[in-house]
């Protein structure tokens, strides 16, 4: 074992620039100093022993002058002294001025002062040598019967320590301390003492345990907590005595305190898969998620029901807890509602679909009467998307939730009524028998629509739905209504004579980027008027569109009018009534084109608006049966092949995520059973609670590394050469926000290094925890250095330094050796993760950072290049599968991802095969990124660069 592994209890930061003091001028003020002056002598002393200097000379002058004084800050820094200072000669024997270090620490162990005699026994925890330990024993035993608990707890830790260390000094310790914890009556001394026997010997903890299992609901939560531990450890390598214990984590189910609680539950589902079991264990879930105030805990226990859910057997014993999962929804975090809401709709089912909906829909009326939140605009989008995935899967309940929800489409916030519509669309299009009271409910609310995206598809749908003549009029009263008073131009003209119009001081917000489905470019600017008048505030709303300029709601309203007219014509046998609806009709689109072409609005009309206008008029004053066709059947087909598409894709995934969850057993697989199963395979199965301790230490092996040396080998940086005087060499290990450099540094020369050091600096979001402390290296030795760097965004970092030291005897400069750079690689804090196409869209409108990277590989199939650029980059893709099969020489797809950090990266790959260079030719083509923050769509192009070509292994 090299210096730099020895286990170490103390960690003294020094100031670089401090003066190391002379041993005579310490020796002087050691023993003729006052109490302070002896204070900081000793602290001096301590310094300089743990930078490696030995001072042999002074170790007599503590024991005469520093040893016999009573001051408890002395006595404090003496307890550090004899921890650190080297206690053996170079052969090994204990130097004989110890024996009057042992004989000083008996009587501190005997001292009338608690404090002393447990900072003693803390100290005597920490001490390798069994022979300073011996005479001390009689001491450590008497501990035990003290009246204060400090003295009591830490002599138990002590007697533990020296058992597991050297068990020829006490053997009787287990049953010592077995006495000791049935006549105790301090929680912390019966936890120190029970938690001894654990691992001291299991069956005197187990023989306590029985002798009090029914009062083990009335101990203090940190000796509950350990017998929850040792229940785990035995039902684990014992299956057989699960029975015996199990009762008594059920009483533990209903302790006070929630850590306990978390804890018997966890254990309870590993211990019994009886739906009783299960179901007390996600209540216990439940509760602890509704009573605990730190979100963190919330999100936790919740990824504990979710791995319940996933377990086959238990998800339909949840199923019957989906209402007790509800209560969450109180929670005020949008990031635990948003797990609540995918938990119960996970879990609906036929039985409890009704009592969802109820609670959804309260929830949603609920967010109404809120004052605006930034979260309640999101929540409210939440709870309609999980109502409409309630109504697809359970079409008996779209008929209660349909009326709630479209009071939301006269919502000022867009997005939640886009949802709305969008689940009404589809609504509409699958269940004939609810058109009436969709279309009712949809004139009702039509007048109060606010934003004119939504406003468009309402007109859609009225237009593409309303089949009979008095549902055809309503349409056409509510167009009206909503358009004011026609023709436009004179009504505004006429409204404006004799009154002078206000200055508006109209500006031009920048333009954005918009992307089409299609994937397309599109440019919106957005015109804003810093005084509306009076008068603007009264328009009606389409005329209030119009006038803003937004002429792509009259194409819509043309292509509703026109779908409307020709179904009233339809209908309608008489002509003089057909003639008066096309023309009223006509007379609409006309005004609105006049209207586009005069200086009243604030934009004129564009020329695809006019296009689409004129054929509407074109197609109403011809009546043609191939229009009537393409108008009113054409369209519904195209929507209904899109939401059979859709429910396609749904059905697979769902598919694919129940044949992952499914335990599937071979038919020749052998069956185990528990009474003839070997003691040594039951314990097969991962230990919880070592598992849990190696991902807090940040150990825990990646599961697709089928090699783990393989995998760690891969991440080994060489850092000089191996022709330098120091060759030194680093593993970079990852672990969150957590980057830890392992690093390996070998003298190559013939000389000692003294003051080995090195130094490291970053570049990025990278900030360096500690510096590494300095290390003295003999001829041809070896050690390993640790240093940890804390990472804050999802961008490439950079860490370079170099290592310096002095030779020993050399009187030149100190000597430096540069290291190469260590890249971090932002591969291992991105994560693939999905959004919808809308939210796609929106962000890539947002996101003002884009990095354009042209394609240039060597791989000749689209398919595959897109695949490798998945792997290479961690994305998903969200292009639906069936929309990227076939081939057609060019291929446009959406990529997404999201970094532990939260920072959403997006990318659109437009790439096309050159079929005129030949058949080996590769793919060209684009893939941009688009990002929140300039570092990580940097960090991705440059990923993207490196990775494009395959490299044949």
């Amino acid at each position: 074992m090299t210096a730099a592994e020895n286990v170490c209890y103390t960690l003294i930061n020094v100031p670089s620039d401090s003066e190391p003091p002379s041993e005579v001028s310490l020796k002087a003020d050691l023993e003729k100093g006052e109490i302070k002056a002896k204070t900081e002598a000793l602290k001096k002393v301590i310094i300089m022993i743990l930078n490696g200097e030995k001072l042999p000379g002074l170790l007599m002058t503590i024991i005469r002058f520093v040893l016999p004084l009573q001051d408890h800050t002395i006595k404090k820094l003496l307890l550090v002294f004899w921890e650190i200072v080297p206690k053996t000669t170079p052969d090994g024997k204990l130097l004989q001025e110890m024996i009057l270090v042992c004989d000083a620490y008996r009587k501190d162990l005997q001292h009338p002062n608690e404090f002393i005699r447990g900072s003693t026994l803390r100290f005597l925890c920490k001490l390798k040598e069994s022979e300073l330990l011996e005479p001390l024993m009689p001491a450590i035993r008497a501990c035990l019967e003290h009246r204060h608990s400090y003295v009591r707890r830490n002599a138990v830790l002590a007697i533990y320590t020296i058992y597991r260390n050297f068990e020829h000094l006490i053997p009787d310790a287990p049953e010592l301390i077995h006495d000791f914890l049935v006549n105790e009556k301090d929680a912390s001394c019966k936890r120190n003492a029970f938690m001894m026997l654990i691992h001291a010997d299991q069956d005197r903890a187990l023989d306590y345990l029985s002798t009090c299992i029914d009062q083990v609901h009335t101990f203090g939560d940190i000796l509950q907590l350990v017998i929850v531990e040792l229940i785990y450890k035995v039902c684990h390598a014992n299956p057989s005595e699960r029975a015996r214990f199990i009762r008594c984590i059920y009483n533990l189910l209903q302790s006070s305190s929630p850590a306990v609680k978390y804890e018997a539950a966890g254990t309870l589902v590993t211990l019994s898969s009886a739906p009783t079991a299960i179901k007390a264990a996600a209540q216990c879930y439940i509760d602890l998620i509704i009573k605990e105030s730190d979100n963190n805990v919330k999100l936790i226990v919740l990824d504990r029901l979710i791995e319940l859910k996933e377990h086959p057997t238990h998800e339909r014993v949840l199923q019957d807890l989906v209402m007790d999962i509800l209560r969450v929804l109180s929670t005020p975090d949008l990031e635990v509602r948003k797990k609540t809401l995918q938990l119960a709709l996970d879990l609906v089912s036929s039985r409890n679909v009704e009592e969802l909906v109820i609670v959804l829909k309260k929830e949603v009326i609920k967010t109404n009467n809120v004052t605006e939140h930034e979260d309640t605009d999101k929540y409210r989008q939440l709870l309609v998307r999980t109502l409409h995935s309630c109504s697809v899967r359970f079409p008996d309940m779209a008929a209660n939730v349909i009326p709630v929800l479209m009071e939301f489409l006269s919502d000022t916030n867009e997005a939640a009524a886009a949802d709305v519509l969008e689940f009404v669309r589809e609504a509409i299009q699958r269940f004939d028998n609810l058109r009436p009271l969709i279309i009712e409910k949809m004139l009702e609310v039509f007048h109060a629509i606010k934003t004119v995206k939504i406003y468009r598809g309402a007109l859609w749908i009225l237009g593409e739905y309303c089949s009979t003549k008095e549902d055809i009029q309503s349409v056409m009263t509510e167009v009206r209504r909503s358009l004011g008073e026609i023709p436009i131009v004179d009504n505004e003209i006429k409204k404006e004579t004799g009154e002078v119009k206000p200055e508006d001081e109209v500006s031009a917000a920048p333009a954005q980027k918009l992307v089409t489905e299609m994937g397309t470019y599109v440019t919106q600017s957005a015109l804003s008027s810093s005084r509306p008048s009076k008068k603007e505030e009264d328009r009606p709303p389409l005329r209030g569109f119009l006038m803003d300029g937004d002429f792509y709601v009259a194409a819509s309203l043309a292509t509703t009018l026109t779908k409307v007219a020709l179904r009233y014509v339809a209908i309608v046998q008489d002509k003089k009534k057909q003639n008066s609806f096309v023309a009223e009709a006509m007379l609409i689109m006309v005004t609105v084109l006049h209207l586009g072409k005069s200086s009243l609005p604030k934009k004129p009309i564009t020329d695809d608006d006019v296009d689409r206008i004129s054929l509407c008029l074109k197609v109403l004053s011809e009546c043609s049966p191939l229009m009537n066709d393409i108008f009113n059947k054409e369209c519904r087909k195209s929507l209904s092949h899109m939401l059979t598409v859709r429910l396609e894709e749904e059905k697979l995934s769902q598919k694919k995520e129940s044949e992952k969850r499914n335990v599937t057993v071979q038919a020749d697989d052998p069956i185990s059973f528990m009474q003839l199963t070997a003691k040594n395979e039951m314990t097969s199965k991962e230990d919880q609670f070592q598992l849990s301790l190696l991902a807090a230490m940040g150990n825990t092996q990646r599961k697709e590394a089928a090699d783990p040396l393989a995998s760690k080998l891969n991440k080994v940086t060489q850092l000089t050469g191996f022709s330098d005087p120091v060759y030194a060499e680093a593993y970079v290990h990852v672990n969150q926000y957590d980057i830890v450099l392992d690093v390996l540094v070998v003298n190559q020369t013939s000389d000692t290094l003294q003051n080995c050091t090195l130094e490291l600096a970053t570049l990025g979001d990278l900030k360096l925890v500690e510096k590494p402390s300095p290390l003295t290296l003999a001829p041809h030795d070896f050690a390993n250095i640790k240093a940890n760097v804390k990472v804050a965004s999802t961008e490439n970092g950079i860490i370079f330094g170099n290592i310096v030291y002095d030779v020993s005897g050399a009187a030149s400069d100190r000597n430096c050796v540069v290291l190469s750079d260590i890249h971090i690689d932002i591969m291992d804090y991105i994560q693939p993760a999905s959004c919808t196409d809308a939210e796609f869209r929106q962000m890539w409108a947002e996101f003002e950072w884009e990095n354009k990277v042209t394609v240039n590989t060597n791989i000749t199939d689209l398919n595959e290049y897109l695949q490798h650029i998945l792997k290479s980059t961690n994305m998903k893709c969200l292009t639906p599968e069936k929309a990227l099969s076939g081939f057609c020489g060019f291929m446009a797809a959406n990529l997404y991802a999201r970094s532990i950090f939260g920072e959403d990266a997006l990318a659109n790959v437009s790439i096309e095969k050159p079929i005129h260079l030949g058949p080996e030719a590769p793919v060209n083509g684009h893939i941009r990124i688009r990002a929140k923050s300039q570092g990580m769509a940097l960090s991705l192009g440059d990923k993207i660069n490196l990775s494009q070509k395959k490299t044949n292994v």
